[in-house]
């Protein structure tokens, strides 16, 4: 579920190694990607992902299989169970030119209890420098029309990279209202770079077992917004995404076409 993605013309399957990897907070986890082939990935929106193959950190398989190709289902099913990498779709946290790599930032699940959480946490939390992975661009969604005098950003804790990056790239003269909720109050930034007048609502989701992005769409709903026409990005899980466009469209009068919504993910299922 998302609004219309512009994917790139030209993409090649990327073969790179990690470069090194760090926590900025408790719920999160930066992982720098680099190599040669960072040469043939070309920059496009401002909330550009792509899909990483990684080997499951649970297996002790010889060597895993890294795809080559853009046809990489094709290429997977030929493959032994074993040998078969693991597939997450991760956003690009900022690229670093001089050193011919970018990070990518991981939302961590069950910090504590590492033993049920999923795939990409666990490889996470355990991967060392020089290990193998495979990247291909997946494109971008967010476009803000030129009249938008605004933008008003929503996400839960898997949009935050998608959105932090958007707010460091955003030109002088189009600021922010954001919405962004966290695991912890631990997770809350104080270094975010922003057009200038933005405000960042962080929203910490202290409630036990509350449902990700409910917190998000409430606050929303219950804002008082800038005046004017306005752009939104919307991102993470499925229902908070939805229904942030849905509360735009039917009841303050959003243009569909002024809303971008991205789903990354249905809250207890696994996600590509």
């Amino acid at each position: 579920m998302a609004s219309r993605i512009q994917r790139p013309r030209k993409r090649r399957m990327l073969s790179l190694t990690v470069q090194g990897s760090e926590q900025p907070s408790p719920h999160f986890m930066t992982v720098t990607l680099g190599g040669p082939d960072v040469q043939h990935l070309q920059r496009s929106g401002f909330d550009q992902a792509g899909r990483l193959f990684f080997a499951d950190p649970d297996d002790n398989a010889a060597e895993v299989f890294l795809p080559s190709s853009e046809r990489w289902i094709l290429q997977l099913t030929l493959q032994g169970g074993k040998q078969r990498p693991r597939v997450r779709t991760y956003s690009i946290r900022r690229f670093r030119p001089e050193a011919s790599a970018f990070d990518i930032e991981i939302s961590l699940h069950a910090v504590d209890n590492p033993g049920t959480a999923a795939p990409g946490t666990r490889w996470a939390r355990t991967v060392e420098s020089g290990t193998r992975v495979a990247f291909l661009d997946e494109g971008h969604s967010y476009a803000p029309s030129s009249s938008a005098a605004w933008q008003l950003l929503v996400g839960d804790e898997s949009a935050l990279p998608a959105i932090l990056a958007i707010l460091e790239q955003s030109p002088a003269n189009l600021p922010a209202e954001v919405f962004l909720e966290v695991p912890s109050p631990e997770d809350i930034r104080s270094d975010v770079k922003a057009p200038p007048g933005s405000i960042v609502h962080w929203l910490p989701r202290t409630a036990a077992g509350a449902k990700p992005g409910a917190l998000a769409l409430d606050a929303v709903k219950r804002a008082r917004l800038p005046e004017g026409r306005f752009y939104t990005f919307t991102a993470g899980e499925s229902s908070l995404a939805t229904g942030i466009r849905r509360h735009l469209v039917g009841e303050r009068g959003v243009a569909k076409s002024d809303i971008a919504f991205r789903g990354y993910f249905s809250h207890g299922r696994a996600s590509l």
